[in-house]
C-alpha cells in the first residue's frame, strides 16, 4: 500500500487515541499469570500485540476480546502449559523478551521464533542474565530462535548491571525474578521506561526503584523481593492512550500552519515523554494537563499548536525516555529554524529498521539536510521539504513520521509500504483524516 499525503490543510479537533502499545503488552502477559478474571479497557489490538494474544493461546491461556476490552482468565504462573510447537512472535521484540521471562519463571520448555525482520534484533541481552539466574536458554548466534528447556525452580536472585538501559530487558528479568530464590537487583545507565514495575506493584509485588548518584554519574536501581508462592491480584483497568501514537499526531500539529489539537486521555509517564520535553524546550506551544493515573500510570490531555521551532539536541538519559519517537523527532527538526543534533542513540540502529540509516536516507529524498553519524544524526532544519516518494523500509514508526513530513511539505509526499503502519497504529489514516488531512490509501503498483 502506498500512502499520499498532500500538504496544505491545517488540523483540527479533538482525538483520543487506541491504549499503549508496551502496556497492552504487559498487561495481556501479566493477566496471563494473575489467580482470577482480568479485564482490560483500551487494550491496543494491533499487529505487534496480536502476537502476544496467540503466544497466551498456545500456553494454555483463556482470552476474549469484547470491543477494545480484553477479558483474560488467569490461572497463575502454574497454569501454565507448554506450548506443543514453536511460539511465533511476528515482528514483536516485546513479545519475546517479555515472554521469555514469564517462560522462564514457569519453568517451561518453549521455542520462540518470529519474522525474518525480528530475527535481526539482539535477543543475548536477555540470555545472559537469565543463564545467572538458572534459566536453561540458547540463542541463535545471538538472535531467535530462542530454545528455553524445562528450568528447576526456584531460580537464584541476581544482581544485574544492564549495559544498555532497557526497559524490554529488566522486564524480561524481572518476569523470570517472580519465581527467583531471593532478591534481583537491577541497575541501569539510564532510567528506562517502567510500565512493568508499577504493573506489578499495583498487583501486589514488593518492587521498589531508586536511584544513586556516583562518581560516574547517575545509576538507576530496580529491587525485586519474590514473593513465594507468587499469587498476582487480577487486572481490572482501562489503559491510558499511547504517547508514541500521540506523537506523530503531536509533531503534525506543530508544523502544519493554523493548527490546533486536543489528544485525551494520553500516558505521560515520566520515562516515556522526552519527546514532548524537547519539543516545548524546542518552543513547542504544547500544554499537559495532567488527570490522575489509569492502571498505575499518570495520565493527562495535551494541547498541541502550531509552533515555530528552534533546533534543539538531544543525547544520555533523553535518548531513553524517547528511544522510540526518533522518526518523528527527525521530521520536526526538519521543519526547525536551526540545527537539531542527536548523538548517544546507537541503540536506533537496532530496531524495526536501522532507524539511523533509514530515517536518514529518507529525509535526504525529501530536500533535508541531514548529516549521519555512528550514533545519531545532525538536521540542518530551515523546513524547505520537498515532496517526493519515500519508502517505509517495513518500519511502522518511520511510515507515520515520513507521512506527518509530507502535511506541510511544498509538494504531495507518497509514502511506499505503508500498510506496515497496522502493526502498531492501526487507526492512523482515519486520525488524521478526521483532524483534517488530505491523505489516502492507494494500492502499490
Amino acid at each position: 500500500m502506498n500512502l499520499v499525503v498532500r500538504p496544505g490543510h491545517p488540523l483540527r479537533g479533538v482525538i483520543s487515541l487506541p491504549g499503549d502499545k508496551s502496556i497492552s503488552h504487559r498487561a495481556a502477559l501479566l493477566a496471563a499469570i494473575a489467580k482470577g478474571e482480568s479485564r482490560i479497557g483500551n487494550f491496543l489490538r494491533a499487529g505487534v500485540t496480536n502476537p502476544m494474544l496467540e503466544a497466551l493461546t498456545c500456553l494454555g491461556v483463556a482470552w476474549k476480546l469484547e470491543n477494545s476490552t480484553l477479558i483474560v482468565q488467569g490461572n497463575g504462573l502454574e497454569g501454565l502449559k507448554p506450548a506443543s510447537k514453536p511460539i511465533e512472535c511476528g515482528n514483536s521484540a516485546t513479545t519475546v523478551r517479555l515472554l521469555a521471562g514469564v517462560i522462564a519463571a514457569a519453568g517451561l520448555p518453549a521455542i520462540l521464533d518470529g519474522s525474518e525482520q525480528l530475527r535481526s534484533r539482539p535477543m543475548q541481552r536477555i540470555v545472559e542474565p537469565l543463564e545467572q539466574m538458572g534459566v536453561s536458554i540458547k540463542s541463535t548466534q545471538g538472535c531467535i530462535p530462542l530454545t528455553l528447556g524445562e528450568s528447576c525452580l526456584p531460580l537464584h536472585g541476581i544482581t544485574y548491571r544492564l549495559p544498555v538501559a532497557s526497559g524490554q530487558v529488566k522486564s524480561c528479568i524481572l518476569l523470570a525474578g517472580l519465581s527467583a530464590e531471593n532478591v534481583v537487583n537491577l541497575v541501569e545507565p539510564a532510567a528506562s521506561r517502567d510500565h512493568t514495575e508499577r504493573m506489578l506493584a499495583n498487583m501486589g509485588v514488593m518492587i521498589n526503584s531508586a536511584t544513586q548518584q556516583t562518581d560516574h554519574g547517575r545509576l538507576y536501581l530496580t529491587v525485586l523481593q519474590p514473593q513465594q508462592p507468587l499469587s498476582l491480584s487480577p487486572l481490572n483497568t482501562v489503559l491510558p492512550g499511547d504517547i508514541s501514537s500521540a506523537a506523530f499526531l503531536i509533531v503534525a500539529a506543530l508544523i502544519t500552519p493554523d493548527s490546533q489539537l486536543l489528544i485525551k486521555d494520553v500516558g505521560i509517564n515520566p520515562t516515556r515523554r522526552g519527546l514532548l520535553d524537547i519539543l516545548i524546550e524546542m518552543g513547542a506551544d504544547i500544554r499537559v494537563q495532567a488527570k490522575g493515573n489509569q492502571a498505575g500510570e499518570p495520565v493527562g490531555n495535551i494541547f498541541v499548536s502550531h509552533s515555530n521551532l528552534m533546533g534543539g539536541r538531544i543525547s544520555g538519559e533523553l535518548v531513553v525516555r524517547m528511544i522510540d519517537e526518533f522518526p518523528v523527532f527527525g521530521v520536526a527538526a526538519a521543519y526547525a529554524r536551526s540545527r537539531s543534533i542527536v548523538s548517544q542513540a546507537k541503540e536506533l540502529r537496532y530496531k524495526e529498521s536501522d532507524r539511523i540509516a533509514s530515517l536518514s536516507a529518507e529525509l535526504v529524498k525529501l530536500g533535508v539536510g541531514l548529516e549521519e553519524a555512528a550514533d545519531g544524526f545532525n538536521v540542518l532544519g530551515g523546513g524547505n521539504i520537498q515532496g517526493g516518494q519515500v519508502d517505509s523500509h517495513q518500519d511502522h514508526r518511520l511510515a507515520m513520521a515520513l507521512a506527518v513530513a509530507g502535511l506541510a511539505a511544498q509538494a504531495p509526499v507518497t509514502v511506499q509500504g505503508a500498510e506496515i503502519i497496522s502493526e502498531s497504529f492501526p487507526e492512523f489514516i482515519q486520525a488524521l483524516k478526521s483532524l483534517g488531512a488530505d491523505i489516502t490509501a492507494t494500492e502499490a503498483r
